[in-house]
């Protein structure tokens, strides 16, 4: 898929500085997964105790069964219902272990919020919309978007808009609705698919639920902001014997600590997942991001609507749109933050060159290039905003 640079930071958060050196080394953090000091105090000291409750559960289960994938290490260390990162902990922000990228400044929610508007009309202003975003952090960026929401009331004021967020963590779900809602939600509503719905302070209705699948169908606009970058992943290396899986297993010199093995022989992700063509020597493969994409993408081809994947990359864009902001602030300290702000988010030395996005829209959404010039066809439908179009021979 995309380096994965937030991966390593909140591994070795969730297991703390016994798990730290030995963790799987996928890319070092960048910008928008810088690590922070945390708030200090008692809130370390609970982190630390749970980062020691997780090493412990992994190390027993790894005695009692023998090494196991990447994709389960993961899997166990950030949604494990008991201890897991993200179901005990909402580490995001500045006083968490990571940053990401709505948190740095409000451009980055707002713009995405006005690509979706853009989209809307482009698409001919459908009476009723979803915005659904798999892991939604903080609820930082749905904030924003509804913020552009408001601000262009008049032009939504005919279309029911309602917010539906995927998220496993109990406690970042918490949070959400604090953000979003104030707090007021109902949890275990009479719609048993989703857990938790609300109304945000905008008066959106807004639900919660655990699994895509949950989402109820209908024409969506689907947000997977440094999503697909926290989803388990298997490694693979190629050996003189031919490839082989990396596992992760006990260090017998260390028994407190964990460290990477191969296995002995072809496992069956090892006969599925590596191509035969395939030509480097090391390759991490996420199935689970495939399974995703695929039901987004038969979602939007069978309900309509699109999906904006935000995350790290080798190529990256670059506008200079929030100018406009720049002429309104009206003090130093505003102006230096959005200045500041932008150099973080658009600096290619920072995030400029490493975030890129990615759509996915129905094919009537793009006009047939064939008919493009021809007089009696009907005129084509406005670009996509922002991107490209990628023509599938």
């Amino acid at each position: 898929m995309v380096p994965l640079p937030a991966r390593r930071a909140l591994l070795a958060a969730a297991l703390g500085p016994a798990g730290r050196g030995r963790l799987p080394r996928h890319h070092a953090p960048a910008a928008a997964a810088r690590p922070f000091s945390g708030a200090g105090g008692q809130e370390e000291a609970e982190g630390a105790s749970r980062a020691t409750a997780m090493l412990r559960h992994l190390l027993l289960k790894l005695r009692a069964t023998g090494p196991v994938t990447v994709a389960e290490y993961m899997r166990e260390a950030l949604t494990n219902p008991g201890q897991g990162y993200y179901t005990r902990r909402g580490g995001i922000g500045e006083s968490g272990d990571f940053v990401t990228s709505p948190e740095i400044s409000q451009v980055f929610g707002e713009l995405i919020g006005i690509w979706y508007i853009s989209e809307w009309i482009a698409m001919g202003k459908p009476k009723a919309f979803q915005l659904v975003e798999l892991g939604p952090g903080r609820g930082t960026l749905t904030d924003d978007i509804l913020r552009v929401f408001k601000q262009l009331a008049s032009l939504l004021s005919k279309c029911d808009v309602s917010i539906h967020l995927v998220e496993v963590s109990p406690k970042l779900s918490e949070i959400q609705a604090l953000m979003l809602t104030g707090g007021k939600v109902q949890s275990n509503p009479e719609d048993k698919s989703a857990y938790m719905k609300g109304v945000s302070k905008t008066g959106i209705p807004i639900s919660w639920y655990r699994d895509i699948q949950d989402v109820p169908p209908g024409y969506s606009f689907y947000l997977a902001h440094e999503f697909f970058d926290a989803l388990p992943i298997h490694k693979f290396q190629k050996t003189e014997k031919g490839w082989r899986e990396v596992l992760v297993d006990i260090d017998p010199d260390v028994p407190d600590q964990l460290r990477f093995v191969l296995s002995p022989s072809s496992t069956p992700a090892t006969e599925n997942f590596v191509q035969p063509e395939e030509t480097r020597d090391h390759v991490e493969v996420c199935p689970e991001a495939g399974v995703i994409i695929q039901r987004l993408a038969c979602r939007i081809e069978k309900d309509g609507g699109a999906a904006l994947v935000a995350d790290y990359g080798h190529d990256g864009t670059k506008t200079d749109t929030f100018r406009v902001l720049l002429q309104n602030s009206r003090d130093t300290a505003t102006h230096e933050q959005l200045l500041h702000s932008y150099d973080m988010l658009m600096n290619p030395k920072k995030m400029g060159d490493r975030f890129n996005f990615f759509a996915l829209l129905p094919h009537h959404r793009l006009a047939d290039p064939d008919k493009k010039h021809k007089p009696e066809s009907k005129s084509p439908l406005p670009p996509v905003a922002g991107f490209g179009e990628l023509l599938l021979k």
